[in-house]
């Protein structure tokens, strides 16, 4: 992992860091820079808004935090990927379009791991799920057996924990489809704990149990390998138990 001081960031980023009272609240900034953005989202948290839904998002956020409360200021992040609202976990954004366009163009190069909690035990213990994943019209995700209507997606897999009826699994990300995990794991009988939409009808548990644990990428101006990880959200100790930190790069 990259890790810098204070210091180092400030002067990467060639200007003072904006005062605290513009400080992004809601999110947690793993890393700046000139170019890009690495924040940590909360669960419950939309990454950008939808026709549907304007409401608070992190791209909002992070747009008053660049602008550093000048509405006036042409400073603006970019959306590169997202996340779920009811996902947690790492999400990145770029600073300049020219950056966003690299980090989009050499995603396939990004490596993405989530940890989750599924109901049930997994057999075999660690596989790849494979399936064309369509979308109807209630936006609703489902795989299709009909390839020219469905994207080819990929979920890799590998158990890292079984106890009280669930199963800790570290997911490695290798395509990035809307509700990609939460389908497969669905669709293979082991939905993912708090799914409301995709999950157990009976199922209690009111948070999501699935986190965006650690992202690895090319940066787009040095060229240099960034990885970053995050900590184990409270809810998937509460599932399952105590957990020894897993390796899921």
């Amino acid at each position: 992992m990259v890790v810098y001081s204070m210091r180092e960031k400030a002067a990467m980023l060639g200007t003072k860091r904006a005062p605290a009272k513009y400080q992004p609240k809601g999110l947690t900034i793993v890393y700046e820079d000139r170019d890009v953005i690495v924040v940590e989202k909360p669960c419950g948290l939309l990454s950008v808004g939808t026709d549907r839904d304007k409401s608070r998002t992190v791209h909002t956020i992070l747009n008053d935090y660049v602008r550093k409360g000048d509405p006036r200021s042409r400073n603006r992040v970019y959306i590169v990927h997202r996340l779920d609202r009811d996902t947690s976990g790492l999400l990145i954004l770029a600073r300049s379009e020219p950056a966003k366009l690299f980090l989009q163009e050499h995603w396939q190069e990004t490596e993405k791991h989530y940890l989750t909690v599924v109901h049930g035990t997994l057999k075999p213990a660690e596989g790849t799920i494979s399936s064309h994943l369509a979308e109807n019209s209630a936006h609703r995700v489902y795989s299709t057996s009909d390839a020219a209507s469905g994207k080819l997606s990929h979920t890799g897999y590998r158990v890292l924990k079984e106890a009280k009826g669930f199963s800790l699994l570290d997911i490695h990300l290798l395509t990035g489809r809307k509700h990609q995990i939460r389908v497969h794991m669905s669709e293979n009988g082991h939905p993912v704990v708090g799914d409301r939409i995709y999950g157990k009808r009976n199922d209690a548990c009111g948070t999501l149990a699935l986190h965006a644990r650690s992202i690895s990428f090319t940066h787009p101006v040095n060229g240099k390998r960034l990885d970053f990880t995050t900590g184990i959200p409270d809810i998937f100790t509460r599932l399952i138990g105590k957990i020894d930190d897993p390796a899921v790069m």
